[in-house]
């Protein structure tokens, strides 16, 4: 099975953790269609840890905890089916799942028939409680090889959190996309630390195996479900309109992490920007590369990626708390002033054309802002 775009849906974990049962998904997906997300692209439904019973059956099967999912796990993945929405699910590559629900070790085979069985389209498979005798990759592999086997085309999402410099063999596991981070949390110190990482890992992330910066904290007001670890101040809605900017212009996955049912206006228009969604879903998905600023600070990011009809995509985010003058042109892109064509280039959230001074953006941004621009090469 080959995916071409970054995977784009929703999941219970950020907002919701233990608190889920089929009453809530099926909510859920009716929103989801309801609300113009499916139509924007958002097509997966993840149910996250905390969906079975304590203990396999005497086949040694999973089990969904009856009291969540009384219907079961074939039943709400018709009803998610019926709404033209595919069906995820969780499980770990350890003996438990981080929540200490029953894992997938040594179990890979039997789970991923079982997962087949309940029409399952997407896993995200976990890395907690695995044993320290083998390395990372040997136990992604494993559910790699049952996955593309179990008679099903499966979704393979890779949540290793960068552990074990998982970039280095996750394509040798079938994976469609892994994690590089650590969890996501809802403040803009979480947002800039994930975004400062992917320095190092950008020449990893590619086609068929799209490097997944965690799901999106976009319409999360703060609040969380487990006392201490997710309690933040949460964001302002800037600081969310640069979060999803970040997450589309690196082509992440797109994973909504809030409660859609109660999302405001705000947080629904950033989620919805076509534009910005087009960058993240581009066919080419060509590699996002850095500019270089003269004398710029480290936090000063201007990124460009070349997409598939020949037009760039360009991203201009300041990660400082203050204000900030970026200034910079198109060498570095490949394009020249005597390239013989003319330059447009169009801010895509304003949907305002940006004035070129001498060849090059000349753009103050706020602290924690962004621009993101697509540019267009004209025929004189």
């Amino acid at each position: 099975m080959i995916i071409k775009t970054p995977p784009m849906g929703w999941n219970t974990w950020n907002t919701f953790g233990d608190k889920i049962d089929e009453k809530l998904v099926r909510e859920t997906a009716d929103f989801i269609v309801e609300s113009g997300l499916r139509d924007a692209g958002y097509e997966y439904v993840v149910i996250d840890d905390c969906w079975s019973e304590l203990k396999r059956d005497e086949n040694g099967r999973l089990v969904a905890d009856k009291n969540k999912f009384p219907s079961g796990m074939k039943a709400l993945a018709d009803y998610i089916h019926s709404k033209g929405l595919k069906f995820g699910m969780y499980s770990c590559c350890g003996a438990l799942t981080c929540a200490g629900f029953p894992g997938s070790y040594d179990h890979e085979y039997i789970d991923a028939a079982t997962f087949a069985e309940w029409e399952v389209d997407y896993l995200k498979y976990d890395f907690c409680y695995h044993t320290g005798t083998l390395e990372g990759k040997f136990f992604y592999r494993r559910m790699g090889a049952a996955l593309a086997n179990c008679g099903r085309d499966i979704v393979f999402s890779a949540c290793s959190w960068g552990m074990e410099e998982t970039q280095e063999w996750v394509k040798t596991t079938g994976a469609h996309l892994w994690r590089s981070t650590h969890d996501i949390q809802n403040s803009w110190a979480s947002i800039k630390s994930i975004t400062q990482q992917q320095a190092r890992l950008i020449p990893y992330n590619g086609h068929g195996c799209f490097n997944d910066m965690d799901m999106l904290v976009v319409g999360m007001d703060g609040k969380s479900f487990i006392d201490g670890f997710w309690q933040t101040n949460g964001c302002t809605e800037l600081d969310h309109k640069t979060h999803f900017s970040i997450w589309c212009m690196f082509g992440s996955p797109l994973m909504i992490g809030c409660d859609i049912r109660k999302m405001s206006d705000g947080a629904k228009a950033i989620l919805t920007n076509k534009e910005a969604i087009a960058i993240n879903q581009d066919g080419a998905y060509n590699q996002v590369y850095r500019l270089t600023l003269d004398r710029g600070p480290e936090d000063a990011l201007v990124c460009a990626r070349m997409l598939e009809n020949g037009d760039f995509a360009i991203g201009v985010f300041n990660l400082m708390d203050g204000e900030y003058r970026f200034v910079f042109g198109f060498d570095e892109m490949g394009i020249t002033t005597h390239c013989g064509k003319d330059i447009e280039v169009t801010e895509i959230w304003t949907g305002e054309r940006e004035e070129l001074v001498s060849g090059t953006i000349n753009t103050v941004v706020e602290g924690h802002g962004c621009k993101l621009y697509r540019l267009k090469l004209i025929q004189k």
